[in-house]
């Protein structure tokens, strides 16, 4: 990989600075890592079938932005971080106490894994997903 190719991937990336008290150094972590984190935390609450990526690839190619990790956007504005989520849920499942539920689950496991602090969770159910069991 060339100078400038490793240059603009460095640029792609934002750093958000993660609060630890180091005498080393800095640590910062990337909005694309917090997504994965929260897309991770959202697939452990019961009711939820998968992250939709499909309806994230749609918005993206309408808005002209550029690829995002997995149905999952992570934005940090002002110190404070936004994150929104498309899932598929469970044939069945209360889309209602599913939502609140990955709301809660992934504002705690971003909080508790990285120090920082999640505004926002945002969840838009983009499909209903039948499982085989049910489907019998």
């Amino acid at each position: 990989m060339s100078q400038d190719a490793k240059q603009t991937v460095k640029e792609d990336r934002k750093l958000i600075r993660v609060p630890v008290d180091s005498k080393i150094g800095k640590v910062g972590i990337t909005e694309e890592v917090l997504s994965v984190m929260a897309g991770i935390a959202a697939m452990e609450v019961d009711g939820v079938a998968s992250i939709n990526r499909n309806a994230t690839k749609q918005l993206i190619a309408k808005l002209g932005m550029k690829s995002l990790a997995g149905g999952v956007k992570t934005t940090e504005r002002d110190g404070m971080l936004s994150v929104s989520l498309n899932l598929n849920v469970d044939y069945g499942a209360s889309v209602g106490e599913v939502s609140t539920k990955v709301q809660e689950r992934v504002k705690s496991s971003i909080e508790n894994m990285t120090g920082l602090t999640v505004e926002t969770v945002n969840v838009s159910v983009a499909g209903v997903t039948v499982s085989d069991k049910k489907a019998k």
